[in-house]
């Protein structure tokens, strides 16, 4: 899957989503002044910039594999400490963090129980470490519709429900797993309104994570049967979706 396109590539595709979601998330982890906090695989900074409102620049850090989305948090939120790194291996001390966030990133973590681990090493005792990932086994995330028309068209397709923590007590299961206690788990929901298809299928178009990828695989004739099928689910002039996500918290 690619995540290794422009950030702007990326704020279209999500954007519209993870930034409604971010003041959610970080109600939900209890976020207020005077905390240091940590967001692991930050993207472009939707959740960043909302942390930085939050508690300042000075006290925020973030964590980021792919180098064009770390240099974009650079330029935009001058005095984040942004770190081009892997929830897996995050180059931060142990017990430097009040609290450790991942907004939309542990289905896509190579091994998601050691970057729970680690995001748990770098929260201080009792802090609180939290993630979110959105609802795609339910058929409640912002993709829902396209994974549906696709399947309808190709039953073998791999789409995102088989990602880890996006289906109902896994994303709580792998927190246990990864030894964070007092566990719990929850849903945070968006609503999006497109002002038309057009805008809601060019998203699509641009390359980004595994959606993006299967539009590229497609020749022309598959991509437009599968814009058609879309335009069948989603009726009327505006596209309106209404987005779940799951939720943990848990104690380091």
């Amino acid at each position: 899957m690619s995540f290794e396109v422009s950030p702007d590539a990326y704020a279209r595709f999500m954007g519209q989503y993870s930034e409604p979601l971010a003041p959610l998330f970080a109600d939900l982890a209890g976020v207020r002044h005077g905390q240091r906090v940590l967001d692991v695989g930050c993207g472009p900074g939707a959740l960043t910039a909302e942390l930085a409102s939050r508690v300042g620049p000075d006290n925020v850090s973030a964590a980021e594999p792919s180098a064009s989305f770390a240099a974009a948090v650079r330029v935009r939120l001058l005095g984040v400490d942004v770190r081009q790194a892997a929830a897996e291996k995050l180059p931060f001390p142990g017990a430097a963090f009040d609290g450790t966030m991942a907004q939309l990133v542990v289905h896509f973590m190579a091994d998601p129980v050691r970057g729970l681990r680690e995001m748990r090493r770098v929260t201080v005792p009792g802090g609180t470490v939290a993630a979110c990932v959105w609802d795609h086994a339910g058929e409640r995330g912002p993709l829902a519709a396209f994974w549906s028309a696709a399947r309808e068209l190709d039953p073998a397709v791999t789409d995102e429900s088989g990602l880890p923590g996006v289906r109902e007590g896994h994303l709580a299961s792998l927190f246990t797993e990864a030894g964070l206690g007092s566990t719990r788990e929850s849903t945070l929901t968006v609503r999006v309104r497109h002002p038309g298809f057009d805008e809601w299928w060019q998203r699509f178009t641009l390359g980004v994570g595994p959606a993006g990828d299967y539009v590229a695989s497609l020749p022309p004739d598959r991509t437009a049967a599968l814009r058609e099928r879309c335009r069948r689910l989603l009726p009327g002039d505006a596209v309106e979706i209404t987005a779940v996500a799951w939720a943990a918290t848990g104690r380091a």
